[in-house]
């Protein structure tokens, strides 16, 4: 699966209220090596995401970030697809514009845990026939998406306080920074 391939599932997956799920049955019905190039696909794109302005830009949306809440950000900026991902990770400011009811969580949240774990889902179930946690199908992709070249995650370093916010980001923070989302 090319890199388009996989920006088109995502878009196309986006006019399904459980886009997660949607993709978890798309990716069942492919090839294995097919998942493992969309896990490939996108654990790549969440180790792009991981900076440290994102992490900025989601602390004053939901007025405060932890490591968890990060990753589930990521998941729905991914789940935006990709116009909305470029547009965002070029200027999160992009985000006071974009943010909308529609295309939160239930919640109210710009986050989308159940992202995160399709493409392991789907491998799992096409190797073990369910999508229960398994501590040697986990390794195997592992193993395969390390083989694809899947580089690691760097470590960020947060080059911003809590004071430096509405500088920063001061559309963001005139739309959300007294009134975070949820």
């Amino acid at each position: 699966m090319e890199k388009k391939a996989f920006w088109r599932l995502i878009e196309e997956s986006k006019q399904f209220e459980d886009q997660a799920g949607w993709l978890l049955d798309v990716l069942t019905h492919k090839e294995v090596g097919e998942i493992v190039e969309f896990e490939f696909h996108f654990q790549g794109i969440m180790n792009e995401s991981y900076q440290s302005r994102l992490w900025a830009a989601a602390y004053i949306l939901m007025g405060g970030c932890s490591d968890d809440a990060f990753d589930y950000f990521r998941g729905w900026l991914i789940a935006q697809g990709e116009a909305v991902y470029q547009k965002v990770t070029e200027n999160p400011e992009y985000l006071a514009e974009y943010i909308s009811e529609e295309n939160l969580d239930e919640e109210g949240y710009p986050q989308n845990e159940d992202l995160l774990s399709v493409g392991l889902d789907a491998y799992t179930l096409k190797q073990t026939g369910d999508v229960e946690w398994d501590d040697a199908t986990y390794d195997q992709l592992m193993d395969e998406l390390n083989r694809l070249g899947l580089p690691e995650a760097e470590e960020i370093e947060l080059d911003w306080e809590e004071d430096d916010l509405e500088d920063m980001f001061p559309m963001l923070w005139e739309r959300f920074g007294e009134d975070p989302l949820g």
